[in-house]
C-alpha cells in the first residue's frame, strides 16, 4: 500500500525540485492553503528558506502583496 504524503513533505519536495513556492502554486498543486505555517515549520526543522515579498496588480488594478519562497540550502538534506 503506498503511504500518503502530507502537506509539508508535498511543499518540501516542491522546493527541493523547484526552489521555489508560493501561495498560489500550493493551493493549486496541493491544496495547501497555509503555506506560511509550513515554512515556518520547515524553517524549525533547520531548513534555509528566504522570502521574497512580491507586489501585482489584481485583475481590477488593485494592489496584491504575496510571498514566495526560496529553499536556500538544498545540499546534503536530511528529509
Amino acid at each position: 500500500m503506498k503511504t500518503k504524503v502530507n502537506k509539508t513533505q508535498q511543499v518540501l519536495n516542491h522546493l527541493i525540485e523547484n526552489k521555489k513556492i508560493d501561495t498560489w502554486k500550493a493551493i493549486e498543486l496541493y491544496g495547501a492553503t497555509r503555506l506560511s505555517a509550513i515554512i515556518f515549520n520547515l524553517r524549525n526543522r533547520g531548513f534555509v528558506i528566504d522570502t521574497i515579498n512580491k507586489c501585482v496588480l489584481d485583475r481590477n488594478s488593485n494592489v496584491c502583496n504575496y510571498a514566495e519562497y526560496i529553499l536556500i540550502n538544498d545540499e546534503n538534506l536530511l528529509i
